[in-house]
Order: C-alpha cells, then sequence, then structure tokens
C-alpha cells in the first residue's frame, strides 16, 4: 500500500490543515501518516488561536515515521516559523533523497489570517524550495514569494519564473482569475510553470461559501497521485477534478466558509 506523509498544522474545525489531508490521502487509497507543526482553534469563521509545536517535538514525530514506516510521497503545509521550516528542511535534506515532496506554502488562510511569520519567508524560499517537487501558491502567496504583483495572467506567469529562479522545479498558482478576476466568471484558471512549459488548467467555477481548506486539498490531493505514480501534469487534472467535486458535494455546515466533502473520488 502506499503512503503519505503531511507535515502541517492542525485544524480543530476539520477542514483544512493536517485534518483535510489525511481525509484526502485517505480518499485516494493512501495510508496517510502525520506530523504535526501547530495546534489552531478554529472553525468556519476564522482562527481563534495558534500554538506551535516545539522542535523537538517535531524533530521526533519525523523520525519516529522514517525510522519505521515507508513514504512514498510528502506534502508540506504550515510551517509558521523559521525555527519549524529549518528543522524540516535539516530532516527532509537527509531523509527525503527521491521522495515526491508538493510544498503548500501556507502563508494566509482563507479567513486572512497571516499563518508564516515574515521572517521564516526568505528561509523557506533556500531551504524548501529547492526540496520541493511543486509548490502551490495562491496568487498572494505568489506575489510573497515572488515579489511581484499580479494583476494578469502573464504578471502570474512572471511571478512563477521568479519563484524557479528562486529555487523551485515546477510552480502551479492556483485560483488566478478568482483572485484578481481575470477571466470569465463561469471558469477557473490555474498556471502550471513546469520547467519552461506555461500550462493552463481551466475548469468550471462553483459558486460556493463552502471552501474551507481548497489550497490544502489540492495540494494534498496532487502529492496522493503523485504517491500513486502519476506524472506531475495528470495528477493536477486529477487533483482539479476531486476538489471540484469535493466542493459540489460539499457537507454545508457552519456558519462561514464551509468545509469541503473530502469522501468522495473522481
Amino acid at each position: 500500500m502506499k503512503t503519505a506523509l503531511t507535515i502541517a498544522g492542525s485544524d480543530s474545525g476539520g477542514g483544512a490543515g493536517i485534518q483535510a489531508d489525511l481525509k484526502t490521502f485517505e480518499a485516494h487509497g493512501l495510508f496517510g501518516m502525520s506530523v504535526i507543526t501547530s495546534v489552531t482553534a478554529q472553525n468556519t469563521l476564522g482562527i481563534r488561536g495558534v500554538w506551535d509545536v516545539s522542535l523537538k517535538a517535531i524533530h521526533e514525530q519525523i523520525e519516529a515515521v522514517f525510522d519505521d514506516l515507508p513514504v512514498h510521497v510528502i506534502k508540506l503545509g504550515m510551517l509558521s516559523n523559521i525555527g519549524i521550516v529549518s528543522t524540516v528542511a535539516d530532516l527532509l535534506e537527509g531523509r527525503a533523497e527521491g521522495i515526491p515532496i508538493v510544498l503548500d506554502p501556507v502563508i494566509v488562510a482563507t479567513s486572512g489570517d497571516r499563518l508564516l511569520a515574515e521572517a521564516a519567508i526568505e528561509v523557506l524560499i533556500s531551504r524548501l524550495l529547492p526540496l520541493a517537487t511543486i509548490t502551490t501558491p495562491n496568487v498572494k502567496e505568489a506575489e510573497v514569494l515572488s515579489g511581484r504583483t499580479i494583476g494578469s495572467h502573464e504578471d502570474a506567469w512572471l511571478s512563477a519564473e521568479a519563484i524557479v529562479e528562486a529555487g523551485a522545479s515546477n510552480v502551479l498558482i492556483t485560483s488566478v482569475d478568482a483572485e484578481r478576476a481575470l477571466t470569465d466568471e463561469k471558469k477557473t484558471v490555474d498556471l502550471l510553470l513546469m520547467g519552461n512549459e506555461r500550462l493552463q488548467f481551466t475548469g468550471d467555477r462553483i459558486r460556493s461559501q463552502h471552501t474551507h481548506g481548497t489550497g490544502c486539498t489540492l495540494s494534498s490531493a496532487i502529492a496522493a497521485n503523485l504517491g500513486l505514480g502519476l506524472e506531475l501534469e495528470e495528477a493536477i487534472e486529477r487533483a482539479k477534478n476531486y476538489v471540484y467535486n469535493a466542493i459540489l458535494n460539499a457537507p454545508g455546515i457552519g456558519n462561514g466558509h464551509g468545509p469541503l466533502r473530502h469522501a468522495i473520488i473522481g
């Protein structure tokens, strides 16, 4: 059986973070494992508090997994400070050779809450971008990573190129249209820079407030597909289809941005 390891924060509301990742892995038929980097008190209305796990605890969690269990793919999510980013990078540099890594640079939550300290961004760029098979920022995160403002699709491509120049292998900028209203309101657009090749993924838009954890879910679905041996382009296509259906079949709970239904495929 294929396995997937997520290294990320916990969401008490169950819609994002570790919880979303593990549900997504299970839906794709992978055995999910986790390293919790931060504990958050949150629900569909927003984040009430964040408590980072000690570096020792993070180190021991990662070591415990690698000492005993096979790891076929790794997803990186919320790594909120320099110490956490550095600890994870130190261990993965020695442990994760040859393992696909999906980096979801969690910088800002759907609610607008900041989840990555400013000082940690440079370390994430220098230490983790080079380790990742693919990095999956949304528009706001891509602007932070690239130092460029995105006001058009061409701006997004240039931002992706800047992120690659900073050390990334492949960059998928997600929901470009949703963030900046750059295309037909009935469509969604994600832009993938794969080496020097530009690929655009277009899909139907669902008008829904139940979108909490979409970034986590998309990146963990991409990771799951890579863990199953799919090539990157197909892994993204299938992941986007999965997220579309997870939103379409959302349980409709909570008074804010509700969660997806992760127990669904196709």
